[in-house]
């Protein structure tokens, strides 16, 4: 796990010097994600500088320096992640004669190319990854990133100037950067909480999709990613061809791979343990680790005061099943409090999920006692976790069958004046929220309404940019729920909860690796039907037979709280002198990007109690303390 940066100056009129102190300056604001070593590789003529920072899992050697040269002196790489099945690729490549000075994944990547080619070789990766590969003899720059998006890929050009980094930040540190905002991305940011791939928060910088690979030949200004594997193409003919064995050959097919799935990930040269909340996903993990463990795996959870919030009591009670040596910390809000002026930095582009402020305390626990940390992540999107598959499919079930115009009917008939003074009511933002879902025109717009938090058009001189949701061509399934399912996994996955997970993770030092996402899972997952992920009306039904076969039912079976923080009450008091100030009027209208009348109109009804406007606040704020770290 590391970091990586570098540019490409296409008019190759920079000296080796200026060359070199740039990219040691991109590459030492990446510190956090590797601490352990650094180096930098520059080549003047073709004006091509990799930069790299290491934290060091594998091959704890100097054989494991980064900016490393293939042994045929062809290609240089920097590589941030791993690959969890180098040990049989390196000795196939062993086998047509390569030979290896040490034992690092990243020596393996490199005779892969040379053997392979780009292509060839990426598609045999089974891994979380994201590199920059320099071709000597052809002049090409590769940029690659792993199939579900688990390790983070930044790129753009600057003038004549290709940038690219794990982070934001590294590209800032370039002379050519320029950091316009895009108000466009910051309206989906708004929205959704994220901003999708492949926007970022600046203009003319896009994050690479994952599963793609990108490549620059110096003269070939705009070109487009190339796809070497399709979660589209994988949910397509798992869907066409399904698994059709029995209930308990699913459990047992299912079982065996994510054995492996896990085990794989538990190579490592430094210490390594998990993450448990105590729910289906991480007791999983945690319980198919200890399978295959000789010694007790260490497992960490965080546990809060609040008892709406709390779940490290089921946590704990897991753990002491599987006799893994557990570790919790209770928060208190103040602890809690004190991560918040951490995030603009942390996070490095709008970020508002409020997972995150737990996430980074339990990987900053980790990271006492532990370099490597596996997390549960991934099960929702897979087996249909989430309560809004239900939600939707049945808010469409119940209003679908009825006539468009009786539905616009009762939605204004819901908004009417008569209703007026239920809209200060507690039941206010459900009468709205009613009326809005009424008028939606299908069950894909319901879907989308459940996980906005913004539908108005609160930044100024802003667009809605295309993206997965208002393409329909990215979502051909025929299923409602599968359709949520696979709309959630090439968005809210990669760029909520992967982002979530790697920078809360690599903020402290610490890596973290998600075993559900094996490539061979999640093609399984997607030709499992439905009806063995979800049954009385209950999701992860397969999921959960495998976990029941090492844990009792009654530790797991209990409504989801999932991993959050009472937002709403601390916008009321801890945190409301903070957000005042985020939020004031004048600050607002000079700055020019946001409404200011919408905002303080939502911030005064909340704090009066009036209505919860929690989440479209939260994104608000989270800009706002953005924008004034980073401008």
């Amino acid at each position: 796990m590391c970091g990586i940066t570098g540019f490409f100056d296409s008019s190759r009129q920079t000296s080796d010097d200026i060359m070199q102190a740039i990219v040691r300056q991109m590459s030492d604001s990446l510190i956090h994600r590797g601490p352990d070593d650094g180096g930098i590789w520059v080549d003047e003529s073709a004006g091509i500088a990799l930069g790299h920072r290491r934290l060091a899992i594998v091959d704890l050697s100097p054989e494991g320096h980064q900016p490393m040269l293939s042994a045929n002196d062809r290609y240089v790489i920097v590589f941030n992640g791993e690959i969890y099945n180098f040990l049989e690729l390196r000795h196939q490549l062993t086998s047509l004669g390569h030979r290896f000075r040490g034992h690092s994944d990243t020596e393996v990547m490199l005779a892969s190319f040379s053997q392979w080619g780009v292509d060839g070789a990426i598609k045999r990766y089974n891994g979380m990854f994201a590199f920059a590969l320099w071709d000597r003899q052809e002049q090409l720059l590769h940029l690659g990133r792993d199939r579900l998006g688990e390790k983070p890929l930044y790129y753009g050009w600057m003038g004549q100037t290709l940038l690219f980094s794990s982070e934001l930040k590294a590209l800032k540190a370039h002379p050519a950067f320029k950091a316009k905002i895009n108000r466009d991305a910051l309206k989906l940011f708004l929205q959704y909480g994220y901003v999708p791939t492949p926007y970022s928060i600046y203009q003319g910088i896009y994050k690479l999709p994952p599963a793609t690979v990108l490549t620059w030949n110096g003269s070939q200004f705009h070109p487009n990613p190339v796809t070497y594997w399709s979660i589209k193409e994988v949910a397509e003919l798992g869907i066409a061809e399904p698994f059709s064995g029995s209930d308990s050959e699913a459990v047992a097919r299912l079982e065996a791979l994510l054995l492996e799935a896990v085990g794989l990930r538990m190579v490592a040269d430094v210490p390594l343990g998990a993450f448990i909340s105590g729910g289906v996903d991480s007791s999983t993990v945690v319980a198919l680790m200890q399978a295959q463990s000789s010694q007790p795996v260490k497992t960490f959870s965080i546990g809060f005061h609040e008892d709406a919030y709390n779940e490290a009591q089921y946590a704990k009670a897991v753990a002491k099943h599987l006799n893994t040596d557990h570790t919790e910390m209770y928060v208190t809000p103040e602890q809690a409090l004190q991560v918040i002026p951490k995030l603009p930095i942390l996070y490095d582009e709008p970020f508002s999920d409020s997972s995150q402020v737990p996430t980074f305390l339990v990987s900053q626990l980790a990271r006492q006692y532990v370099t490597v940390s596996l997390s549960g992540d991934g099960g929702d999107e897979l087996f249909a976790g989430y309560k809004r598959y239900f939600k939707a499919r049945n808010i469409w079930q119940t209003i679908g069958w009825i006539p468009p115009t009786l539905r616009k009917t009762a939605a204004r008939a819901l908004t009417s004046p008569s209703l007026a003074k239920l809209k200060h009511s507690p039941f206010g933002n459900k009468l709205q929220t009613l009326a809005e879902i009424l008028i939606l025109p299908n069950a894909d717009a319901i879907y989308t309404r459940l996980i906005s938090h913004c539908q108005e058009p609160v930044v100024i001189g802003a667009l809605e940019p295309p993206t997965s949701f208002s393409n329909r061509y990215h979502c051909p399934l025929s299923d409602f729920t599968q359709r949520m399912m696979y709309l959630d996994t090439v968005n809210y996955l990669p760029d909520d909860i992967l982002v979530k997970v790697d920078r809360a993770s690599m903020g402290m030092s610490l890596e973290a690796r998600v075993p559900l996402l094996d490539s061979r899972v999640v093609e399984f997952a997607w030709r499992i039907p439905l009806s063995m992920k979800i049954r009385n009306n209950q999701g992860k039904w397969l999921l959960r037979q495998v976990l029941y076969k090492y844990v009792p039912k009654h530790l797991i079976e209990r409504p989801k709280k999932g991993f959050s923080v009472p937002i709403h009450t601390w916008l009321r008091g801890p945190l409301r002198d903070w957000a005042e100030a985020l939020l004031d009027e004048h600050r607002l209208t000079q700055e020019g990007f946001l409404n200011p009348q919408s905002i303080r109109q939502k911030w005064i009804e909340h704090i009066t109690g009036e209505k919860d406007w929690q989440y479209i606040l939260w994104n608000v704020l989270m800009f706002q303390a953005w924008l004034e770290e980073n401008y």
